[in-house]
């Protein structure tokens, strides 16, 4: 399983946000790059980034720093906030992207999600926010009618090869994901599952590891001294973990 440190970009700097409530933010760095860096020596081998501001706004406002860290890293990175075009696809990928995340054009525009798909294959992953098993849209502004695991079904059947999984109400408040839908959604596909919300414990991610999950997404957690990214990678290696 892999472990994916978040990068959460607003206004250029590294920040997190409690529940996606936009009122809510801690700024933990200036520099995304330098955060990034860091989680690189400390043995990451993937990175997730997002632009909140795209995610609000359907801009990618924060391009410039997510192109400082793709090119200041060695390790792979995926980006999500705001892609709602193929454009910004397409520039995110020649800028040195290796995975780019469809969030709520996933659902709003089912015709750029089957483009997007085509002409990238497993470059394209779709994130799927849900609250109380519902999919949120717009930054986690709003929530839809459509259950989740419909969506995944969908999803499969368009070829989506990755999908990230966050529960809104475990995001940010340490409480551990949510198991229960998370399995229950790797269960109902074939497509990767990368875990996202409320990864807090080396216990959270054991019991994630042993679920068979493609992959989990540490933020607040790692950033509050919670978890050890370089401890967890040690464990991993040694086969510990």
């Amino acid at each position: 399983m892999i472990l994916f440190p978040a990068i959460d970009i607003r206004n250029g700097k590294c920040v997190r946000l409690i529940q996606g409530d936009y009122d809510k933010e801690i700024i933990y760095g200036d520099s995304p790059t330098e955060m990034a860096l860091e989680w690189e020596r400390q043995g990451a081998e993937y990175l997730h980034l997002i632009d909140l501001d795209g995610a609000k706004s359907g801009n990618s406002s924060n391009r410039l720093a997510i192109q400082a860290v793709a090119r200041g890293v060695s390790i792979p990175v995926q980006v999500g906030g705001g892609i709602r075009s193929m454009e910004i696809i397409e520039d995110h990928i020649e800028n040195g992207v290796s995975r780019v995340i469809i969030g709520t054009a996933a659902i709003s525009d089912k015709t750029f999600l089957k483009e997007a798909v085509k002409k990238y294959g497993d470059k394209i992953a779709v994130s799927i926010d849900a609250r109380n098993g519902f999919v949120a849209t717009d930054g986690w502004t709003e929530t839809s009618d459509i259950q989740a695991i419909d969506l995944l079904k969908e999803l499969e059947n368009l070829g989506v090869k990755t999908v990230i999984y966050t529960d809104i109400f475990k995001d940010g408040m340490m409480q551990g994901p949510n198991f229960v839908e998370l399995k229950a959604i790797d269960e109902a596909t074939s497509i990767d599952v990368i875990a996202s919300g409320g990864v807090s414990t080396t216990e959270n991610i054991e019991k994630l590891r042993a679920m068979n999950l493609y992959g989990a997404i540490i933020g607040k957690a790692l950033y509050d001294g919670n978890l050890s990214l370089e401890k967890l990678m040690e464990a991993k290696n040694s086969g510990k973990n």
